[in-house]
């Protein structure tokens, strides 16, 4: 159930990020369902491996080109999903996930409020 939860909550950032950032396109909700899923698949596969092969450019730049990384990964699930999702310019790229990580980390919070007690 947690999970179907989180795909949700991510496929409603990419659709968020799509009607904030100029380039980034998903044509509705259903499409932004399968980009969701498709960008997952994606960062666990093809990203994982080039985060560990550029780890040492990751350690020089203090973790930047991480969103570099991220913003290539964007730019293959468009590639793949182009007539529902579509990333036009590297730039919309490289702002689309920074944002999609703040909007995904912060509806994620919303849901899942940290369970601390003071």
């Amino acid at each position: 159930m947690r999970l179907l939860l989180n795909w949700v909550l991510s496929a409603l950032a990419v659709w968020i990020v799509a009607h904030v950032v100029s380039g980034f396109y998903v044509s509705g909700f259903k499409a932004a369902l399968i980009a969701a899923l498709v960008i997952g698949f994606i960062n666990a596969t093809v990203g994982l491996l080039l985060k560990i092969l550029t780890f040492p450019l990751t350690l020089v730049t203090l973790g930047l080109f991480w969103l570099v990384i991220n913003a290539l990964m964007l730019e293959l699930a468009s590639a793949l999903l182009s007539p529902g999702f579509q990333v036009r310019g590297f730039l919309a790229a490289f702002l689309g996930a920074i944002l999609l990580s703040l909007v995904n980390m912060f509806l994620k919070w919303l849901v899942h409020p940290s369970r601390t007690q003071s």
